[in-house]
Order: structure tokens, then C-alpha cells, then sequence
């Protein structure tokens, strides 16, 4: 299985829901069949690194994000991936988009698909370290509704 994270820059909230899941996978014993990666929609910040407060944040959780580099999503990756996981409707929309016709890759919001109620992860670049944290919560919460999921597709 293939899952793909994407959110606008790919440096806050797609690569800490990479880490995260990356890191329940391997804990579950299922690192070796799931291939998980992030993108942003947008090439601000391609090659660079997460931003340095969701390295910070995730780190302090047990999440190594420092090896991943920032990458955009590209019409293949809708052929590439089996899943791909948006973090708010912009996003979704700018997708949506994107997708080339014949596409396999199933597209949703990540929140509204593995954490019921709610909707969106919110943007922490411009909040405080509080909003880095709730971007952590909201994605370990949906994270671990992913992680059934994958079990049961396996």
C-alpha cells in the first residue's frame, strides 16, 4: 500500500503526518508493506526540510522528521499512490485539480476520512508553538484510525 500526505508547502503538517504514521507502521510490524511520503502543492520550500518548530514539536514525541526533504505533488503521484490524503479543502480542491483522468489513487481529507468530526489540520506556520501541538494531536488521533485501516487492507 501507498499513502501520500499532502498539504501547501509540504514543510508543517504533511511531513508530521508522514513521521508519525512512518513511526506506527514500524511499531506495528508493517513498515515493509506501506510506502508513505508527503508533498505540498505548492514548490515554495522543494529540497528544504521541515520547518524547524514541527521537527521541534514532533521530536519531542518521538518523531524524527529530520531526514525528510520538502517535494511537490506531481500529476504521477495519482498513479503512484493508492491514497492520497489531503490536510484542508484547499488542498483537496487544488488536487482535485490536478488529477489526470484514469487516476486510481483515491483522494480525500485526511481528518474528515480517519478523525470523524472534524475536518481540516489547521496551517501552524503562522501560530505559536500551541499550533504546532494540535497539529500533532489531530494527526496522531487520525493516524491511529489510518493505521486500522491498513491492517484491514492487508
Amino acid at each position: 500500500m501507498r499513502i501520500l500526505f499532502v498539504c501547501l508547502g509540504n514543510i508543517c503538517r504533511s511531513p508530521t503526518a508522514e513521521g508519525v504514521l512512518r513511526q506506527k507502521l514500524q511499531r506495528a510490524g508493517l513498515a515493509d508493506n506501506v510506502k508513505v511520503a508527503s508533498a505540498g502543492t505548492g514548490d515554495w520550500h522543494v529540497g528544504k526540510p521541515p520547518d524547524a518548530r514541527s521537527r521541534q514539536a514532533a521530536l519531542a514525541r518521538g518523531y524524527d522528521l529530520s531526514a525528510q526533504r520538502a517535494q511537490q505533488v506531481s500529476a504521477e503521484d495519482f498513479h503512484r499512490y493508492d491514497l492520497i490524503l489531503a490536510m484542508d479543502h484547499a488542498n483537496l480542491r487544488d488536487l482535485k485539480a490536478l488529477r489526470p483522468v484514469g487516476a486510481r489513487a483515491e483522494l480525500d481529507l485526511f481528518l474528515r476520512r480517519y478523525a470523524g468530526a472534524l475536518d481540516e489540520v489547521p496551517d501552524p506556520y503562522y501560530d505559536g508553538e500551541q499550533g504546532f501541538e494540535q497539529v500533532l494531536d489531530l494527526i496522531e488521533l487520525a493516524s491511529d484510525s489510518l493505521l486500522n485501516e491498513v491492517r484491514g487492507r492487508l
